[in-house]
């Protein structure tokens, strides 16, 4: 099943679950259904509103009036070129073998999408709509990460940054996790990609932060959000998406994608009452932004869990990780001293750490898990989800670190100039008013 990166998972759960396995997870020759190809095509198009415009608003709303162009520009450039160099070169390196190279990076068998046409099938949907739907993680995933640097990065080095980072950061650890790589075989329960996705832009988003510094006015309310009825919106459309960026990696269309679906949905809003209800007591009100987060850590945490848990241990891990996550972002970022303008790091970088780590706890079939592989008992399950989460970290820090060095050469520094900055990012990098502002 090379390049199959959900086929070994499925046919591990469905195995644990004596569920019936679909053809070509059971090494049998794949046969189109239609059924499962329209339910993974839905799944793809909510996957591309969670990024245009979900996260795009997400983040705009969070901006100040004067850099709200800026960050919907980065994001919607960014996912653009995301698109194109997956396809060039991204697919090939993530899911075709890599020879001597396998465990850590794929090959260029399918280079320019070379043999990827209307009649192969990835299992039992065209590997055409198999090649978008992961399009679509690679074009998220390094977006995501604008939410650190937001409001003070020259946008050259924004594009050069993310071609780098795309490179030696997303595509091998993709290729680790999903492409028959190293992280793969040990069998690691992660089932949507809590390391690849959520893990590995919350450190890449500290790193950022760290090299670019503060932005002016850091620490005063001159940086509150500007438009928190957009960022409602972005957000909203992102709990959307998150139901078909979890269910569509099932890659079939039956009642295990529904528990990921719903394990998904109960986790998100588990997550958001928690945190709400922590803000209500320590700060005497509700917001907003606050019940957001929430639900956004809560999908976070669940990412990586989804295809392993109950729903009853869904809400229990929303209600666990949203209030970590709140402490992450209001004490552990003031601790750090890091700008992470938009908490990417304390929501998604803690968020996927502690989904992680309790994926084995709640997939306990004492809990209404689905239970692990093999021999495995949850201490082992433990150790390996642990020791991949070590290794994300690391990688993520010391590519991440790479790739916003070579753009700052690139680029003849990463930050744009004082003047710049204080007059907004809308119209020194763009010449363009994007909402009309007073601050």
């Amino acid at each position: 099943m090379n390049g199959s990166f959900r086929g070994g998972r499925l046919a591990a759960v469905a195995a644990l679950t004596s569920g019936a396995l679909p053809t070509w997870a059971a090494d049998q020759p794949p046969a189109l259904n239609s059924g499962d190809t329209a339910f993974v095509a839905t799944c793809a198009l909510v996957v591309l509103l969670m990024t245009l415009p979900g996260l795009a608003l997400f983040y705009g709303g969070l901006a100040r009036s004067k850099n709200v162009l800026s960050i919907l520009m980065q994001v919607f450039s960014v996912a653009s070129l995301m698109s194109v160099l997956f396809a060039i070169y991204g697919y090939s390196l993530t899911f075709t073998s890599g020879g001597e190279w396998q465990a850590i990076i794929g090959g260029l068998d399918k280079l320019f999408l070379k043999g990827v046409g209307p009649d192969s099938l990835q299992g039992t949907i065209p590997e055409l709509l198999y090649f978008l739907f992961m399009l679509l993680f690679a074009a998220i995933t390094p977006a995501i990460i604008c939410g650190g640097f937001a409001e003070r990065m020259k946008f050259s080095a924004v594009m050069v940054f993310m071609a780098i980072w795309l490179t030696i950061n997303y595509l091998p650890m993709a290729h680790m996790a999903w492409g028959g790589g190293w992280v793969f075989n040990l069998g690691v329960q992660d089932f949507a990609g809590g390391n690849v996705v959520h893990v590995n832009v919350g450190i890449a988003s500290l790193i950022g932060a760290f090299l670019l510094g503060r932005r002016r006015g850091y620490g005063t309310s001159a940086l509150a959000p500007h438009n928190m009825t957009m960022t409602m919106t972005g957000g909203s459309m992102l709990w959307v998406g998150w139901l078909g960026f979890c269910g569509g990696c099932a890659l079939v269309a039956n009642g295990f994608a529904m528990l990921v679906m719903v394990n998904t949905m109960l986790a998100s809003a588990a997550g958001a009452l928690a945190w709400l209800f922590v803000e209500w007591k320590h700060r005497g009100k509700p917001s907003m932004l606050g019940a957001l987060s929430g639900a956004i850590a809560g999908l976070v945490a669940i990412t990586p869990a989804c295809g392993f848990v109950g729903p009853m241990g869904s809400i229990l891990l929303g209600f666990i990780v949203a209030p970590i996550c709140l402490w992450a972002v209001e004490k552990l970022k003031p601790i750090l001293g890091l700008d992470d303008a938009f908490d990417v790091f304390g929501v998604h970088g803690v968020g996927g750490i502690v989904g992680g780590l309790l994926t084995p706890v709640f997939a306990m079939t004492s809990l209404g898990g689905l239970g692990f592989s093999g021999d495995r008992g949850v201490l082992d399950q433990l150790w390996v989800n642990g020791g991949v989460l070590a290794f994300s970290i690391l990688f993520s820090a010391v590519s991440s670190y790479i790739a916003f060095k070579v753009a700052a050469v690139l680029c003849r520094g990463l930050r744009v100039d004082e003047e710049h900055e204080v007059d907004g990012l809308d119209l020194s990098s763009h010449g363009e008013v994007g909402y009309k502002y007073s601050n």
